[in-house]
């Protein structure tokens, strides 16, 4: 920052100030205290470069932050998700990523990203009644594999290969919400999530007692056989 830099960052719908910095003055100020106390001790501000960082998040936090430099405007739309979905499918399969909406408002935009770079893969904008499917990204992985709900904006991803292995993640802007579904592939010869392992483990130890069964009644009655076999041969023998 320059010695005569003026910054702002503001917050929400009404634009609230929740910090600003004043070269000239020397003078940083963070309005933690405004809109109920839900930036309370969670605003830090960098001195060097004006740079924001809100700790501890939680949803309340969702939303549109505006830095003014000078008058220069930049914009930043942050989400906060609460958890990360893990869904586990067979390669060769098709896996679906539910937004959990019923139905898409008119004013809706969703975007599906991928991976750690968020590369946007699928996109539905409401308000000019499009849809958009980017499967040609990222070397044409997902090429003839994205489906979209236009009436949920949920996601499906067929004929999946360990490629599509990753973080999907959920945006719905209009709303301000975010979702991660962490999606793990694997194939027929490796095993696959917890669930289904578990159930192998159990199929394999039942199978494993039931030749140990088998195997023991073959002995045993083998061995009835012969004790039969020797009581009639000695009976002949004494007659």
């Amino acid at each position: 920052m320059k010695d005569d830099d003026l910054i702002l960052w503001r917050f929400g719908d009404e634009n609230t100030v929740i910090a600003v910095i004043n070269k000239r003055a020397d003078r940083i100020t963070v309005y933690d205290d405004v809109l109920d106390g839900r930036f309370r001790d969670r605003l830090k501000l960098d001195n060097q470069t004006g740079s924001l960082t809100i700790t501890n998040t939680r949803a309340e936090h969702d939303g549109g932050y505006i830095l003014l430099i000078n008058g220069e405007m930049k914009i930043f739309g942050l989400f906060v998700f609460d958890e990360v979905k893990s869904v586990s499918v067979k390669e060769g399969d098709s896996v679906s990523l539910n937004s959990d909406l019923t139905e898409m408002k008119d004013d809706d935009v969703i975007l599906w990203r991928f991976g750690d770079e968020n590369t946007v893969i699928a996109v539905i904008n409401k308000p000019n009644d499009r849809i958009t499917v980017y499967d040609d990204v990222l070397d044409g992985r997902f090429r003839d594999r994205l489906k979209l709900d236009n009436q949920t904006g949920s996601l499906t991803i067929t004929n999946t290969t360990t490629e599509h292995d990753g973080d999907y993640q959920l945006m719905i802007t209009r709303r301000l919400s975010s979702k991660v579904f962490r999606v793990s592939v694997y194939d027929s010869v490796h095993c696959c999530g917890p669930t289904e392992a578990v159930i192998r483990l159990v199929l394999s130890a039942l199978v494993g007692v039931a030749t140990v069964i088998i195997v023991v009644y073959e002995i045993r009655s083998r061995r009835a056989e012969r004790d039969q076999a020797h009581i009639q041969t000695s009976g002949s023998i004494e007659i």
